[in-house]
């Protein structure tokens, strides 16, 4: 591989303006086709095979008109101190709201005072107006969300207290300046590492080509893949990241190459070799972790990762292409003013004194290490430990609007609901009977309202009602608990455990959805799918390693590292999101369970990241070990050629991922604040402290093969030695060919 990629970093050098014109038009076709692409589809949050999609799927084809996927409202009304709801002033009051509420994308606005309604809470302080809309959530006006704003603005005039909830209310999150804040960070990091704007601007400028054409690429292929423009959120954070990195390890390796004397193609060639093969497989473990999402068998989080994983491709294409172009197009000025006014005849500074080429710093913590390789293992241990434990008391749910912050009028109107008539308002059951296989449907019907009336921790069950032709039937089982509650998964595990009787019985089939069934079976396929992902992504990867280092140990220290690292930043964001540590210092209002998704996701997008650092760094000992330096030297090599890199690497991806945390919205805070520790811990205490220790103690067995399966194993040879032995032999060969003989000059 590597004699390949060095033969490709030296065409893109030598072809540079070809290769440049090539990804900008590659960038504008993108463009236009996304310019020119019909509108995206919205996401599609279907939960394959769990009972609550099922109930859905069911509704959809024989209940239309209750418009289960419709968006849903809730307008609270609360009587000033001392008064009743029902009071003629105060009901007229809500009377017209209700009436103003109708109309435009409404379908139907309950009437809160109708006998049976259930709507007026038994101190008759409170009532409710439900509006079902013709539309889902996503597809709600900015014009009716402003109508129910300005509807509880004219009640509140009356004396009312008046809150509204509901999914109608929900709207994009926004995303502040979080590209921005992390790119200018990064760019203040690579003008640190560089000490060069020119060589800074490169790997900035080719990262972001790399992501606008992956962006472009999703937006125009939306509606023929089904992509919506969520899945460009992921694409953008992690394209972002590793378009960065990769581009910064290649330009790092071509100013080592030119230190050393090189020539600046050959330089551009030997870089890619070397460096860009390591690329190709940190990209690879990105790939396959990403991919991998697929095995969850929800769709957006497939499509998602299927997005990201071709964003990855992209970066890792342009890092082998056109970085090195514009390594040539840049020329003397990938060193700083200062080197090429000391070196103006090279541009480049001796190779006692390159910049990368001595990182004192990387180098004395290198030997510190190999001085106290146990203290140092058992204190990073020790401290990743500590920071993991939280985990044992993670609490997995999908947020509702009782974790918004309490300033909000969902949240007000939340607690207005739990007041007036209990936590397990905000959390009904729809139960949907199909009664096809029911002698006597209505019959039925009747029995199931009376089971479900009777189960622990139901506290009302609505009457149930039949669709025009009554072979289905809804009906809705409000919980004592609220929705975030462990005790209500119980109730609807209860209610469901009653579907065998019930069929028996009667001949029907209940099943159970709603926003609460929802999120809990969302919870059980992210907890049965957690194994096999982890079996899958790690063994893959696993495998992925042993070519690339050659040994078993190395491999099976990066995955526990890698566990390490992951379970400590899940342990944090239990720490500041669940329990409130420290959550005002980056704006948490509200604490509550972690999103369910937060674990497979974390597990995904950090292990293909984590393996970057494991790649580029331990690599470079690996380089050094081939050629002949024993395992401690090769260690100290390997952070004096690497490490500052490396380091700049992890300070730039935790300011992409950190620049999330700024976002409003909480499930995106919260995936910027988990990448964020996570790639803290990995970079910096896993592969930093705990990788050279490990290696340390282990010393020549680290890189123990054994036979049979070195000769099984392809020899991909990331390090470059069969690059370096031929491009030895062609000089070899160049130095015995004697050079061509000048013609005779004959006299005239």
């Amino acid at each position: 591989m590597a004699t390949f990629l060095h033969k490709l970093g030296r065409l893109a050098f030598r072809r540079r303006r070809i290769v440049a014109l090539i990804w900008v038009a590659l960038l504008v076709a993108a463009g236009v086709g996304a310019s020119t692409a019909s509108t995206p589809p919205d996401d599609d949050f279907a939960l394959p095979g769990t009972q609550a999609q099922k109930a859905f799927d069911l509704l959809e084809e024989r209940f239309p008109e209750a418009n289960a996927e419709g968006a849903t409202a809730r307008m609270v009304f609360r009587a000033p101190t001392g008064e009743k709801i029902t009071a003629e002033p105060n009901k007229a009051a809500v009377e017209k709201a209700r009436e103003e509420l109708g109309g435009g994308q409404a379908a139907n606005v309950s009437d809160p005072f109708v006998k049976g309604s259930g709507a007026v809470s038994k101190d008759g302080s409170i009532a409710y107006a439900s509006v079902q809309y013709k539309v889902p959530a996503q597809d709600i006006t900015d014009k009716t969300r402003e109508g129910l704003e300005d509807v509880a603005k004219e009640a509140r005039k009356t004396g009312l207290t008046v809150e509204t909830g509901g999914d109608a209310l929900m709207v994009e999150p926004e995303m502040g300046n979080a590209e921005v804040i992390g790119i200018g960070i990064a760019a203040v990091v690579l003008i640190l590492t560089f000490g060069s704007l020119i060589a800074a601007g490169l790997p900035l400028v080719t990262a972001l080509i790399g992501v606008m054409i992956g962006i472009s690429s999703i937006t125009a292929l939306g509606a023929t893949l089904g992509l919506s423009a969520n899945t460009t959120t992921l694409a953008m954070m992690i394209g972002l990241a590793v378009g960065i990195d990769y581009a910064l390890f290649i330009a790092s390796r071509y100013r080592a190459e030119l230190t050393e004397g090189r020539e600046r193609e050959e330089a551009a060639g030997r870089a890619v070799g070397t460096a860009g093969s390591a690329v190709v497989f940190a990209g690879l473990t990105v790939v396959i972790a990403l991919v991998g999402l697929s095995v969850v068998n929800i769709p957006v989080l497939t499509k998602m990762g299927m997005a990201a994983a071709g964003t990855v491709v992209i970066a890792v294409l342009v890092a082998l292409t056109l970085v090195p172009a514009a390594l040539g197009m840049v020329g003397k000025r990938i060193f700083g003013r200062r080197v090429r006014k000391a070196n103006p005849a090279t541009g480049v500074p001796p190779a006692a004194d390159a910049e990368g080429q001595r990182p004192k710093a990387g180098a004395r913590w290198a030997g510190f290490v190999l001085r106290r390789p146990v203290l140092v293992l058992v204190t990073a241990v020790l401290a990743l430990g500590a920071l993991a434990l939280p985990v044992g008391s993670m609490q997995l749910g999908l947020p509702d609007e009782g974790n918004q912050p309490e300033s909000t009028t969902q949240r007000k109107a939340y607690d207005l609901l739990s007041d007036g008539f209990g936590a397990g308002f905000n959390g009904p059951l729809m139960g949907v009977v199909d009664l096809k296989g029911a002698d006597d449907p209505k019959a039925a019907a009747a029995d199931v309202q009376k089971r479900l009336q009777k189960v622990d921790g139901v506290v009302a069950v609505s009457p149930p009602q039949l669709n025009k032709s009554g072979d289905t039937a809804t009906l809705t089982a409000v919980p004592k608990y609220g929705p975030s509650d462990e005790r209500t998964e119980e109730i609807v595990h209860d209610i469901r455990d009653q579907s065998g009787a019930i069929e028996q019985k009667t001949g029907a089939t209940l099943l159970v959805t709603g926003a609460t069934a929802v999120a809990i079976d969302f919870s059980q396929v992210m907890n049965d799918a957690l194994a096999p992902y982890l079996a899958l992504v790690v063994g893959l990867a696993f495998v992925l390693l042993m070519l690339v280092f050659r040994s078993v140990l190395v491999p099976l220290k990066a995955a526990l590292g890698f566990l390490l690292s992951v379970l400590a930043a899940l342990g944090s964001v239990v720490a500041v999101f669940q329990w409130g540590w420290l959550a005002g210092l980056i704006g948490v209002e509200q604490t509550g369970p972690i999103m369910s998704m937060m674990p497979i996701f974390m597990i995904g997008v950090i292990f293909g990241l984590a393996m970057d650092y494991e790649v580029f760094l331990v690599t470079r000992m690996r380089e050094a070990h081939v050629h002949g330096e024993s395992p401690g030297q090769a260690i100290v090599s390997g952070f004096r050629l690497g490490a500052r890199v490396v380091t700049a690497a992890g300070v730039i991806m935790i300011s992409v991922f950190a620049g999330f945390i700024g976002s409003s919205e909480a499930m995106i805070k919260m995936m910027g604040f988990g990448l964020a520790v996570a790639i803290l811990f990995d970079a910096f205490v896993v592969r930093m402290a705990i990788v050279p220790a490990v290696l340390a103690l282990l010393g020549e067995r680290a890189w123990w093969l054994p036979r049979w399966l070195d000769r099984l194993l392809p020899n991909v040879d990331v390090e470059g030695e069969g690059l370096r032995k031929e491009l030895n032999l062609d000089k070899a060969s160049a130095a015995t060919v004697p050079p061509p003989r000048e013609p005779e000059r004959t006299g005239v």
